[in-house]
């Protein structure tokens, strides 16, 4: 299947069987899970086995790859440089600028400076990481600039709640926030918010299996033990459930990321569902967005 796009965008094939996919306003086809890459690159000595673990990653259809200036100070960009190089055509780049660098002049600067680090030519989706000091206004200028110079292909944000999404001059493409069942304040207003825009907001589930912290709760090993499975799958294929949220765990190990692309084949029951909402109970009025 062939996506319609940016002309700097990678034209991408799924295999429909495995990765499912869902559409941006743009129109761009992009896979329900994607890879992200936190810590990734900390560490010299696990660097060929990170890349190789992206680079698996992408073989399988996950082909979205999310990275940011912060993460280790441009080691993660590094290392997604080198995975992806290869392959570039094949990815779809999301990387993002610090808020402390988001003013108009900064935000070019920052976005050549990752452009060198990631030894390409372009990222496809170029974030705001949070809500800083310096106006969106002028972020958002940047990102138009940026995109008529074809070093983006299109712009959004990540960490804005629905409050700061509704103040934005212009819609943004993307809106990256954290989502789990730990964390489903955004199913009260943000999310609803992204699918009703017009365009709509796609959004993105960052930490889906919150760094690990719940892969030992009782009631998601229950379910995970019906499906045959880890509780690692059920986070995933909970995330991705309604069809339009994108998750990108961290995995960074080859053997990793095959198992985060089993969860695409779990279907969870309304046993399951109403399991986990017994114990993380969806929010009944608005909660402020969480950040990690």
């Amino acid at each position: 299947m062939s996506i319609q796009a940016h002309p700097s965008s990678p034209t991408l094939d799924y295999d429909d069987r495995m990765i499912p996919t869902t559409t941006s306003a743009d129109g761009t086809i992009l896979p329900l899970l994607g890879q992200g890459t936190w810590h990734l690159g900390d560490d010299p000595a696990r660097a060929a086995t990170e890349i190789a673990a992206l680079r698996e990653g992408i073989e399988l259809g996950m082909s979205l790859i999310d990275t940011a200036e912060m993460y280790g100070s441009g080691r993660s960009e590094n290392l997604v440089g080198e995975a992806i190089a290869p392959v570039r055509d094949e990815v779809y780049l999301v990387d993002k600028v610090l808020p402390a660098n988001a003013s108009e002049a900064g935000t070019i600067e920052a976005c050549e400076r990752s452009l060198d680090a990631l030894g390409t030519e372009h990222i496809d989706l170029y974030l705001l990481h949070w809500p800083g000091a310096h106006p969106v206004d002028a972020t958002i200028a940047a990102f138009e600039r940026l995109r008529d110079r074809g070093l983006i292909g299109t712009w959004g944000v990540s960490n804005f709640d629905s409050d700061e999404i509704a103040a934005l001059p212009e819609v943004p493409q993307v809106n990256q926030v954290l989502f789990n069942p730990s964390r489903r304040g955004p199913e009260f207003d943000l999310l609803p918010a992204h699918r009703s825009s017009r365009p709509h907001i796609t959004t993105m589930a960052y930490s889906p299996v919150e760094q690990g912290r719940l892969l030992k709760d009782p009631t998601l090993a229950e379910v995970a033990r019906r499906h045959g499975v880890t509780s690692a799958h059920v986070l995933l294929a909970w995330a991705m459930r309604s069809g339009d949220v994108i998750a990108i765990p961290k995995a960074s190990s080859p053997e990793h990321v095959r198992a985060n692309a089993a969860a695409v084949d779990i279907e969870l029951t309304s046993d399951d569902l109403a399991d986990i909402d017994r114990d993380f109970p969806a929010p009944t009025s608005p909660t402020p967005l969480e950040v990690i």
